[in-house]
């Protein structure tokens, strides 16, 4: 039973913050062992004072490789980089633990591509760190695309409410308006499109924001946007038989994703996504990177300095990465 899991390669994330805690405790639940075979990329020491400081018992077992794990109750398999120090403080930006978390992503990200792991699960990272160790990314989205060799990918957020995919993530809003267009919004509903129906959605219904509010309402806000920008895209997907409507004001999209007639919204830029999302279902939402020729799952939430190394971090939200990244895992294989 446990060798037909998938492998899932999991990065602890910044050293410094709350992700080794909610590693150890998310490989640690019963539910995750049943579901999937973890080996986490990142410190071996670090994660054993995570573990010290949840007062967990259990084996933290280094390996070379994911050949070498044993996947075994009370044990944590991981292939230690060593590339952070033994009196690393908690929950302050380093740069020493930036260049880690890029390296535990590059080693994990590789694992995936070359087919040793199913799928790929991230702790979260700390921009400024990241910055700092010399890897100028916006986040694990764009890092990931580069290493994939990727031109474009998309940001999607799932809870159990509402799913969310966005045409733009990581710029300001003023660069987001100016780079929307209808080919990126029209490849945007595609591969939103095509996530859901890997996830077991036959016929899935896209809801498709606006940019303005009101959608614009017929030319009362903003500049022609939504007709200009979004329409066409709109046209030329429901051509091909997807089911995107739109273009929604964003709070109408919302709620009529929440009460179930979406299955994904189709958000114009960051924001306009992520709150929703978070009052709707943070404590069990998931960070999926949609459109790399690997899955990848992470949490969505950061890395939150203010609570590292006391213990209290919640990780629901890294259970239910690893649940989703198992889940997709076994979908792909069945489809394959």
């Amino acid at each position: 039973m446990t060798a037909s899991l998938p492998v899932i390669a999991v990065t602890m994330g910044d050293g410094a913050g709350v992700g080794p805690e909610v590693t150890v405790a998310a490989l640690l639940d019963a539910a995750t062992r049943e579901r999937c075979r973890p080996v986490v990329v990142g410190d071996a020491e670090r994660l054993r004072q995570a573990a010290r400081i949840l007062g967990a018992s259990c084996v933290i077992r280094e390996v070379d490789d994911v050949g070498d794990a044993r996947f075994a109750p009370g044990e944590i398999d991981v292939i230690d980089l060593g590339l952070l120090p033994a009196d690393l403080p908690w929950g302050k930006v380093s740069a020493v633990a930036g260049d880690a978390a890029y390296h535990y992503v590059r080693v994990a990200a590789g694992l995936a591509l070359s087919g040793e792991a199913d799928a790929l699960c991230t702790a979260p990272l700390n921009k400024a760190a990241l910055h700092a160790g010399g890897h100028h990314y916006p986040g694990h989205t764009e890092l990931l695309a580069e290493l994939a060799g990727v031109d474009e990918v998309s940001l999607m957020l799932s809870t159990p409410k509402v799913k969310v995919i966005h045409v733009t993530a990581h710029i300001g809003l003023v660069d987001a308006v100016h780079r929307i267009e209808p080919g990126l919004v029209e490849r945007t509903v595609r591969r939103g499109h095509r996530a859901m129906v890997r996830a077991g959605v036959a016929a899935p219904v896209l809801g498709v924001c606006g940019i303005n509010p009101h959608a614009g309402e017929n030319g009362l806000f903003g500049n022609g946007e939504e007709d200009e920008k979004i329409q066409p895209a709109l046209d030329a997907v429901r051509a091909d038989g997807i089911d995107a409507r739109g273009p929604l004001p964003a709070d109408a999209a919302f709620y009529l994703a929440s009460r179930g007639d979406l299955d994904l919204v189709v958000a114009m830029y960051h924001d306009q996504g992520h709150g929703p999302v978070k009052v709707l279902g943070i404590e069990t939402g998931v960070n999926l990177t949609v459109g790399l020729p690997v899955i990848r799952t992470s949490v969505d939430h950061g890395t939150a300095f203010d609570i590292a190394g006391t213990g209290t971090a919640d990780a629901r939200s890294m259970i239910e990465a690893l649940r989703q990244a198992a889940l997709m895992s076994r979908a792909a294989a069945a489809g394959a």
